[in-house]
């Protein structure tokens, strides 16, 4: 009989995608192709119905956070004050198919089984901050193997427990991250003394973790991670391609310079929007991405008046501005921003791994991107690299991306091959490899 895991998968159903929902889908792809028995564990903002599976399943997926006067006077003021010290139920999702089929619930198709717990990311940072202990999760079927996906201080008793530990940018760049500092510091500390097994995504990351926590060093597995798009999009022309970006950005092939990602302070927006005014090229920048953190700085200077201009085009004369923002768009238009691009600008301060740069080097986009963190690890000599504080450095790596034909044809041969190096096939391997030593 194959062996259950449970994937904690919180991050999957959030309204707007994350590095760590990019990771949790490919994850659970790989597990299910490694032949195990994969379930999800998910978190319900409301009480579900326990006597009607077709209310609780309409519930779960209407996804409105509710709480009531029980809640918001005895069970929060419960858990601030005693934790959770019986643990916390995860009760299986029935599946009646009353709910249409829709981009959550193909999200959530590939699991076995659902197992959904009422806001146990609260309790459990409740009940750490009480105790200085690990919330225990008690799913109504105990899996061989629970594999935390990112850093909440919960486990499953009588399973193998795996973390993932993406990075520790909120105690490297503290000024960075909105979180609260001691709490992720002791979640860390005892994540990585209580669970059986650490991965995490980059040697950089690896090199952070022992820094920081005392643990022996063959306790971490890295795995790095790997870019899972659909044939459809990796197979559509150039010519497809050029027609969406026209249609819908007014964009034109090679025409213009990416950024994506969110906008948040470790994205470096302002430093990257500086270099490129200072470059003067003529080439839009385009930034795509939701709103973070802290961006209103970044907003004020995509907004400045001089980045507006005038342009016919087609006996139409159309205001057109030199830098853009482009809020969250769909995974098949962000796929054809990529490819159109003349290259893609990611001079971010610190990554764990960086996959926006493998998302670029996997569909041939010359890349710039910062000297510092994981971020030479990922792209090797596949990108053209910059001090991510140095504003006329990165001016002029664009002005040079911006004349050089010949740079930009290296960098993308080079990407294409370095992106080889994680690969869908190798990345399960490695997952596989740590799943084994957990569980033997």
């Amino acid at each position: 009989m194959s062996k259950s895991i449970l994937i904690e998968a919180y991050n999957l159903t959030l309204a707007r995608g994350t590095g760590i929902k990019t990771y949790v889908k490919a994850l659970s792809d790989i597990a299910c192709e490694l032949g195990y028995k994969v379930d999800a564990l998910l978190q319900s903002d409301r009480r579900l119905n326990r006597r009607d599976n077709m209310l609780a399943e309409i519930a779960f997926f209407e996804g409105v956070s509710s709480t009531n006067w029980k809640d918001r006077y005895l069970r929060e003021p419960l858990e601030v004050a005693v934790g959770v010290p019986f643990g916390l139920r995860a009760h299986g999702l029935a599946r009646t198919g009353i709910v249409l089929q829709g981009s959550t619930d193909d999200l959530l198709a590939r699991y076995n089984e659902l197992f959904v717990a009422y806001r146990f990311v609260n309790a459990a940072r409740r009940h750490f901050r009480r105790h200085g202990r690990l919330l225990e999760l008690k799913p109504d079927r105990t899996p061989d193997l629970f594999h935390l996906t990112h850093l909440a201080p919960v486990r499953v008793r009588g399973a193998a427990n795996i973390c993932t530990v993406h990075d520790v940018i909120p105690l490297r760049l503290p000024n960075a991250t909105l979180d609260n500092k001691k709490h992720f510091l002791n979640s860390l500390r005892v994540l990585c003394r209580d669970c059986d097994r650490i991965l995490t995504v980059s040697e950089c990351s690896k090199r952070d973790i022992l820094s920081i926590v005392d643990m022996p060093e063959d306790k971490i597995d890295v795995t790095y991670q790997a870019v899972s798009l659909p044939p459809a999009l990796l197979e559509r022309d150039e010519a497809q391609t050029a027609n969406i970006l026209d249609n819908i950005f007014r964009l034109e092939m090679g025409g213009y310079f990416l950024f994506f990602g969110a906008l948040e302070p470790k994205k470096n927006v302002s430093r990257l929007i500086d270099a490129y005014a200072a470059s003067g090229v003529k080439a839009p920048l385009v930034i795509a991405g939701g709103l973070g953190w802290s961006y209103e700085s970044e907003v004020k200077q995509i907004d400045q008046e001089h980045f507006s201009s005038w342009r016919i085009r087609e006996e139409e004369i159309r205001r057109e501005r030199r830098v853009r923002h482009v809020d969250h768009v769909p995974l098949s238009h962000l796929v054809a921003l990529i490819r159109g691009a003349r290259a893609v600008l990611f001079p971010s301060l610190y990554e764990g791994f960086g996959l926006p740069v493998l998302e670029a080097m996997t569909l041939g986009a010359p890349v710039m991107t910062s000297n510092v963190a994981s971020l030479p690890e990922v792209a090797g000599e596949a990108a053209l690299y910059v001090d991510p504080y140095d504003i006329d450095e990165m001016t002029r790596a664009i002005v040079a991306l911006d004349t050089d034909a010949d740079l930009r044809q290296g960098l993308k041969g080079r990407g294409l091959e370095q992106a080889k190096k994680f690969s869908m096939d190798i990345y399960a391997r490695r997952i596989a490899a740590a799943y084994d030593a957990t569980l033997r």
